[in-house]
């Protein structure tokens, strides 16, 4: 790693490896990837290991733990970077997947953006260098999260709108917003983000192990489809969570197909498995692509290639 800054090398690698998967079409978030550092948004973090987790962080010192600290944080994976009693509750996303839901936002300058999720403060960093520190809110409900993040950004040089707050709620006192972004995993679409939206903006979040992308037509209605891009993110904590999702733990007899435990996680157990094997063979094995969902007025609703098709299901606005 030559060069008096050795994280610059390891960032122009990792967007070697994006370009190399497809991602970062855009110069502009090429740029992004290759000038925020991502290091500093995660001065410790825990890799998975048999039996719990091991920490590595900037300050270890041990220089060859401190150099694999610092390759790590360059890895195209996601990074676990607070825990609570065991459970992840704040992480730094796999930057491949980040890149793709930054791009597929096909954001404009002077677009402003909520973020739903601070995290450590890279993702909003990585908006802040795209559109500005004005143009860009980052909401989290937990005040240690925000506080950290909020650091994180001041130390590479960003000042976004770091918000404490119920990211279900958005952040009225910012809107309105051109794009609104999660990067935790929703139960059902928060009835004020719409509100809160421009006409023909757009909302992109995670739903069941998937990423819905909503256009918004105004305060009541919104529609859209899924990407074909798996996603797993952290549980959104507020007004607006749930518990997870049910699909784990199927019979032996049913498949284990990332498709098909997509269409249980989104009808969440209002689909007996059993039928919605039936459902699912029966539509040709569909994936991500051919679900979407429906907003109107309190009625939201996800739905099988047709919002007024045959196969659809309720979405509960209240969680």
């Amino acid at each position: 790693m030559g060069g008096t800054d050795p994280s610059r090398d390891l960032r122009a690698g990792l967007v070697r490896e994006l370009l190399a998967g497809g991602a970062l079409a855009d110069p502009r978030w090429r740029a992004a990837f290759e000038e925020v550092p991502r290091h500093l948004f995660v001065p410790y973090f825990y890799l998975g290991v048999v039996g719990g987790y091991e920490r590595l962080w900037g300050e270890d010192p041990d220089p060859l733990r401190r150099e694999r600290w610092l390759t790590e944080a360059y890895a195209d994976a996601p990074l676990a970077t607070r825990l609570r009693d065991g459970e992840l509750v704040s992480s730094s996303s796999q930057p491949s997947l980040m890149a793709r839901m930054l791009e597929y936002l096909g954001v404009r300058d002077g677009h402003t953006i909520l973020e739903i999720g601070a995290g450590t403060g890279y993702n909003a960093a990585l908006l802040a260098h795209r559109l500005g520190d004005e143009n860009v809110t980052t909401v989290d409900l937990d005040p240690e999260i925000t506080d950290t993040a909020r650091n994180h950004l001041a130390a590479a040089g960003y000042h976004p709108a770091v918000v404490t707050g119920d990211g279900a709620r958005g952040c009225p006192s910012r809107a309105p917003f051109d794009r609104i972004m999660a990067t935790c995993a929703l139960p059902n679409v928060p009835p004020a983000w719409l509100a809160q939206c421009r006409p023909d903006a757009l909302v992109l979040a995670p739903l069941a192990t998937g990423l819905i992308a909503l256009r918004v037509l105004d305060a009541e209605h919104a529609a859209g489809s899924f990407l074909a891009t798996p996603a797993y993110f952290v549980p959104l904590r507020g007004g607006g969570s749930a518990p997870p999702a049910r699909g784990d733990g199927l019979p032996r007899r049913l498949p284990r197909n990332d498709d098909f435990r997509f269409l249980l996680a989104l009808t969440a157990g209002r689909l007996d498995p059993v039928d919605a094997l039936d459902v699912w063979r029966d539509a040709g094995e569909p994936g991500r692509e051919r679900f979407g969902v429906s907003v109107r007025g309190a009625r939201q609703w996800a739905w099988l290639d047709d919002p007024d098709g045959p196969y659809n299901w309720p979405l509960d606005p209240t969680g």
